[in-house]
């Protein structure tokens, strides 16, 4: 077994205008964004699943441009996670992994369901909700990743509910929605949310080096201090971890600097 597992950062999506001539050389054109994102960054959380579905070949194509490290985080379908009841998404849920996504094959990374602010933490409707995920898609592992952002989540029912499927919750550093720093299955992922446009990094060089303590104390099965847990008595297994970090929404011009001088630090 080896001491620590992959810590992995990116950003969301690689198509942004801004980052033309300042993250992406103003000679490359477009069609090789994706191609050259891949080769500075280590994943990319891919927002545009949320809202339509994807082809087959869209997902092969993406699969053919990246280094062979190099994973897809792929948010999943707002019909499955807006709804009242969650236990009625099975059809929604189909729908998403069903439309090629497994064309990633060892690309795939794990897939991202969001909820909304206004989503209450439900018991009975949110393991209603769990028991939905498979744990495979056409013979390919998943990892399933969920993102609440209500306070009604903080209670350790719901860490222990996670924890019993084996599924993460998104560790959020924002501004509103509250963190939730416990670890429920053998990864972590990390949204930073509080960057800015005015710091060339995204976040400042001492906000970088605590993030990548974290980070690598995460992969190393520990579980930093100083981060709100809701079940704080719980202990997770000390073993090792892969890691996702992405620089997300704020300081959204300069979160490809952020991701790359955070991975040259866990590296």
């Amino acid at each position: 077994m080896t001491k620590s597992g992959k810590i992995r950062v990116g950003i969301g999506g690689w198509t942004f205008e801004p980052w033309e001539g300042t993250f992406y050389p103003d000679t490359l054109s477009k069609k090789r964004q994706l191609e050259y994102a891949s080769k500075e960054l280590r994943a990319i959380e891919v927002n545009g699943t949320y809202y339509s579905s994807q082809k087959p070949e869209t997902f092969a194509r993406w699969a053919a441009e990246v280094p062979e490290d190099f994973v897809f985080s792929l948010k999943a379908s707002r019909f499955v996670t807006n709804r009242k009841v969650l236990a009625e998404a099975g059809e929604s849920m189909q729908k998403f992994l069903t439309q090629g996504l497994t064309e990633l094959g060892p690309h795939l990374g794990p897939i991202l369901w969001q909820f909304a602010p206004t989503k209450k933490f439900e018991p009975e409707d949110f393991e209603g909700f769990l028991k939905l995920l498979p744990e495979k898609q056409d013979g390919l592992p998943l990892r399933h990743v969920v993102e609440v952002r209500n306070p009604t989540f903080q209670t350790a029912e719901f860490v222990h509910l996670l924890d019993k499927y084996k599924v993460a919750v998104v560790l959020a550093e924002h501004a509103d929605y509250p963190m939730i720093a416990d670890v429920t299955a053998d990864f972590v992922y990390l949204r930073l949310q509080k960057g800015s446009d005015d710091i060339k990094t995204c976040y400042s060089p001492d906000q970088l080096d605590v993030w990548a303590e974290r980070a690598k104390t995460f992969a190393a099965g520990g579980e930093p201090e100083g981060l709100a847990k809701s079940a704080p008595d719980r202990k997770a297994a000390k073993e090792p971890r892969d890691v996702f970090v992405f620089f997300i929404t704020e300081g959204k011009v300069n979160a490809p600097n952020g991701a790359r001088e955070l991975q040259k630090r866990v590296d």
